[in-house]
């Protein structure tokens, strides 16, 4: 393997231009004493009209400068800012939007007061603008897929200011991106294909639809070739498919979340064939996504991770993987891909009903009703006082807007959330359940529900989340299984959970883990960068 490339080295040389430039070009004009303040503080007041908490940042230190003033604490703002920006694209960010020479530009040609207040605005807005992007997203989600419920989250200025204030500047910078090594690693993932592309890429693909271990020849040949430059494979002249081979296959499958079986059969092939550039898209899109979610509070001591796209619902403690199982989430149709967001679950029901979201009732249910009243006799239809309605009157005068009623399966064996449901109250209604199809677990992509998240195990995960509140966590749930009764037990302390969408992610150790864009949002996400200004590949690579 290659040496592990530093990320931030190639930006060094740009930036130490900057950081010269930096502690002189203020100088002339800052030092030249021969001006009234008015015109600064007037140029300041104008410009800070459209920022309510600039502005109070500003009022409660008299409209002192933090970034102009002729000492040398501004200059070492100033230089830590350049710095920063210049490593911009490293972070997978618009080097054009955080551009320095801009306003090194803007300092050079500040000669008064006036200029001189503008400029001071310009760096207070540039750094905060690097900073929201830089520790809580550049884009909305919101605004880019229907399904992506979080937004970028956003310090307050007021508050980044004061600490640049206060603070050593370099260290609040440093401070701003995902202090997570998930960040960390995708970051240097970044760096290693941007080498790769620069060199060439993996080589040629391969044009076979199968190969099988124990075959030879030319495909072999360009798949061992492809799989060593990827890593997965030590340098050897053997033109078979051997079992170092055949081994390289299989740790590739496990990465990408495929049939692991040691055969390079057609998707196998097809996931090699993938170019390093739609990877490197990946890589960066995940970035991005891991800033959004650098929330202010955490993500919780304890939570619930579950990435939809590898199909696994996580518990982790502490950063550790403590429970995992397998799931099935919504499936691919607009209405029924699960959304992205965080919340908290505050309870589980075991022997649950399955109380009929409308959306399935009117579409998929009523049609079948207006044919049949016996239809999905599985089916408990009530009306808004919970009485059961006699089906013999028939459903054929209601339309999906007018049919007034509601559908309940009580619990039971074959009830559609099995045993246990696990509850977070939110506006989308999506929650995690057991299934009685047990058989979907067995595949590898697994987008079959009306969105809400099937688990394989839902009772061992039920054990995990109430071993920290009682000693016999398996005996609990179990007896209030065995009632058959509708039970509602609280978690003595709620659990974050946070549904994620990551295409592409790291382990501790090992190669980058790819997975499919089921729902397409990781493809509408990149070209949202793409259109920011975000560069597959930087200036330097």
């Amino acid at each position: 393997m290659p040496k592990t490339p530093n990320p931030q080295r190639g930006m060094l040389n740009a930036g130490v231009a900057l950081i010269v430039a930096a502690g002189v070009l203020c100088s002339a004009p800052v030092q030249a004493q021969t001006l009234s303040l008015t015109a600064y503080k007037q140029a300041v007041a104008e410009s800070l009209s459209g920022d309510a908490e600039m502005a109070a940042f500003y009022r409660e230190r008299g409209f002192d400068p933090l970034w102009t003033a002729p000492d040398e604490a501004s200059a070492t703002r100033r230089a830590a800012l350049l710095e920063a920006l210049a490593s911009a694209s490293a972070h997978g960010l618009p080097a054009s939007r955080f551009n320095a020479q801009t306003l090194l530009a803007q300092m050079r040609a500040a000669r008064t007061d006036h200029a001189r207040g503008q400029v001071e605005i310009a760096l207070s807005e540039m750094f905060l603008a690097y900073a929201h992007a830089l520790n809580g997203g550049l884009l909305d989600g919101r605004r880019i897929d229907s399904g992506i419920k979080r937004g970028p989250q956003r310090l307050s200025a007021r508050g980044l200011l004061d600490r640049m204030s206060r603070e050593d500047p370099r260290h609040v910078l440093a401070s701003l991106a995902p202090q997570t090594p998930e960040y960390a690693r995708l970051m240097r993932a970044k760096l290693e294909l941007q080498q790769v592309i620069g060199r060439g890429g993996w080589g040629a693909t391969i044009r076979a639809g199968k190969l099988d271990p124990g075959q030879s020849g030319a495909e072999v040949v360009a798949l061992r070739d492809r799989l060593l430059r990827m890593g997965y494979l030590a340098p050897t002249l053997s033109a078979s498919y051997d079992g170092p081979l055949r081994a390289a296959v299989l740790e590739f499958q496990e990465d990408h979340g495929l049939e692991a079986d040691g055969v390079a059969g057609s998707a196998t092939l097809s996931a090699i064939n993938v170019a390093p550039e739609e990877r490197l898209k990946s890589v960066v899109v995940a970035m991005e996504r891991e800033r959004w979610l650098n929330l202010p509070e955490g993500r919780g001591k304890r939570h619930v991770y579950v990435n939809l796209t590898d199909y696994h619902a996580n518990i982790i403690d502490d950063g550790k993987v403590t429970f995992e199982t397998r799931s099935v989430v919504g499936a691919q149709a607009p209405d029924r891909a699960t959304p992205e967001f965080s919340d908290v679950m505050e309870f589980m029901v075991i022997n649950p009903s399955w109380y009929v979201p409308r959306s399935i009732v009117v579409n998929e249910y009523l049609p079948l009703l207006r044919r049949n009243p016996a239809a999905v006799s599985h089916l408990q239809i009530t009306d808004s006082r919970g009485r059961t309605v006699n089906r013999a009157s028939g459903f054929s005068q209601y339309s999906a807007a007018s049919f007034p009623f509601s559908m309940r399966q009580p619990p039971g064996p074959q009830n559609a959330l099995g045993e246990v449901k696990f509850m977070f109250p939110n506006k989308y209604n999506i929650y995690l359940h057991d299934t009685p199809s047990k058989h979907l677990f067995a595949r590898n992509e697994r987008a079959f529900s009306h969105g809400c998240i099937r688990l394989s195990d839902p009772k061992d995960f039920a054990y995990a989340l109430l071993a920290k509140q009682t000693d016999d966590p398996r005996g609990l749930f179990d007896a209030r299984l065995r009632s058959g009764a509708e039970s509602r037990v609280n978690l003595e302390e709620p659990v974050p959970v946070h549904l994620v969408y990551r295409t592409a992610f790291t382990t501790a150790k090992g190669h980058v883990n790819y997975r499919a864009d089921i729902y397409g949002r990781d493809a509408k996400l990149w070209n949202a960068l793409s259109a920011a200004g975000v560069a597959l590949l930087d200036a330097q690579s």
